[in-house]
This record gives structure tokens, sequence and C-alpha cells, in this order.
């Protein structure tokens, strides 16, 4: 569960109580998905990249069609707010804007446009043991990336997840923990809600994000990676040059930098370049460094 049902969550400019917080259920965006949302992280009662991450949502929201009524500034308040009044440090913070219930039309025509910014209590997205985040099992998604001229893939839109999620179902199903999905080319793409990298040879690789989303973790791996002297290589690549990898893990909000143990049959050591990478953005995100 999210939370016990207490708190606040902004709501089109007001705070409103956790349980108050709904929406109908002709909402456009629940029958087609047209809306965007973000994935926040407070660290010490501070959101990370806020402003990065607020940016991103006026664009995603651009890119489908529409505009938030609401200027980054505006939304950095009010997620700053929401922390505060619910008295978080170390928190999970979703933004979320969507189309009202005034048509049911494909189109979006008509319809009112709302935001709200929730945020709960979080330590950690996979399951910590002895303070310490264990590597995980991947196998390979059923579902593939869409090409670019299918969709608007550069947004971080509600409709575009479902591959995401029938992935992750089966993963979990058949006892892993995630799955990398390909793209329309038969590159390896990503994770079912996170990026991917592998080490090899002291080198740092991963995909060209040209048709999934540019995690702004991923950015952030990239610049430190870059400080640390660490090579960067950004490029398309087949399933079979990661089984020849030494190091593999994936990054996101949610789960920071996280190792891969396992994809498939293919068994990974949590090397050097990982955990150094890790504690970097560790202090980088508690902003000791």
């Amino acid at each position: 569960m999210l939370g016990d049902g207490t708190g606040k969550i902004w709501m089109d400019g007001q705070m409103v109580d956790w349980v108050d917080a709904s929406v109908h259920v002709l909402s456009h965006t629940f029958h087609y998905g047209s809306g965007v949302f973000e994935g926040e992280r407070a660290y010490r009662g501070k959101i990370f990249k806020m402003k990065e991450h607020h940016k991103r949502l006026k664009a995603g929201a651009k890119m489908i069609d529409f505009e938030i009524p609401y200027t980054v500034e505006e939304i950095n308040k009010a997620a700053e707010a929401v922390i505060k009044e619910n008295g978080f440090s170390e928190a999970y913070v979703r933004p979320i804007a969507w189309h009202g219930p005034e048509s049911l039309s494909v189109a979006t025509k008509g319809t009112s446009v709302h935001l709200a910014i929730a945020a709960w209590k979080w330590t950690s997205y996979f399951d910590v043991k002895d303070g310490q985040v264990p590597a995980i099992r991947l196998m390979w998604s059923d579902y593939v990336r869409p090409a670019p001229n299918v969709g608007p893939v550069m947004a971080k839109a509600n409709g575009q997840y479902i591959s995401g999620t029938l992935g992750k179902n089966k993963a979990m199903r058949e006892g892993y923990d995630d799955a990398i999905m390909l793209d329309y080319r038969g590159y390896v793409a990503e994770c079912t809600g996170a990026n991917l990298f592998m080490v090899k040879g002291g080198v740092l690789i991963t995909p060209i994000a040209d048709c999934f989303l540019n995690g702004i973790t991923r950015q952030t791996i990239i610049e430190i990676a870059h400080e640390m002297g660490i090579p960067v290589v950004e490029k398309h690549f087949y399933p079979d040059e990661i089984a020849q990898a030494d190091e593999v893990f994936i990054t996101g909000t949610a789960v920071e930098v996280q190792p891969i143990g396992e994809i498939g049959a293919q068994k990974y050591a949590t090397g050097p370049i990982t955990m150094k990478i890790r504690q970097t953005y560790t202090k980088c995100v508690n902003g000791e460094a």
C-alpha cells in the first residue's frame, strides 16, 4: 500500500485529504491514457533534480498535445509543500496531469486539464538485506519498445506503460524481478521502467535512448561516470553483446543504481564500477557530492 490513507495530496491548487483525492470514472485519461506523470525522490526532505523532473512533465504534456496550466516554478512549490505538509524526509513523489470527464471522444478537445502531486514514505524499490541491496534477476520480455513513428515515445505518458506492466507481471510470475525489453529493431533497450547499463573492459556502455525515455537518473549516471574518468559509450547493441558484459546494472529514480546478478541463465558479478557509481550516486542525491 502506498500509505496509511492519511496525509495530504496537492490537487488542482489546493491540499486535500488523501481519502478525498478522487477522480471521476469518466475522466478521459482513465479511458485513453492521455496523461503524463513523473517519479521523483525526496532525500532528507529535498526532491532530487526537481526542476528537471517538472520541465520534463511540462514537455511530455506538450508531446501528447496539451498544456499543464501551471509553471515549472509553481509545480516546484506545490511538490515542496506536499513534502512539508506530510512531514516526509525520505519519500517518493508522484506528479500526474490528466484530462477530465467532459468528453469521451478519442480527441481531448473540450476536456479540462488537472494536476495532482502525491507523496509517500520510501526507502528502497527492491528488498534490502543486511543493509545491502542484492543483485536482482532479469528475464527477456516478450514485448518491444515501439518505433518513434508509432507514438510520442519520449513522453512519460500513462498509456505507454502497458507493455512494461505486462513484461514485469510475467517476470514476477516466473520468479524474476524484472524484464529487459528490446526495441523495434531488435536492439537492447531498457527494463520495464528503468534504463540499462553494462560494463565491458572498463567501459560503461548504455543503449542510445532514441525510442525510449532518456531517464534523468540515466543522464546523472553518465555525468558521474565522466567525472570519475570512466569511458562512456552510447550505442546500439544486440542481446548477445550483453552476455559478454563484466557487470550490468539498471538505473531510475525508484531503483537508483541497481546491480543485476542474472539475465536468464547468464550470471554477473556486482563489480567495482557498479559499486563506485552507486556509492557516488548515493552521495549525490544526499547532497554530499
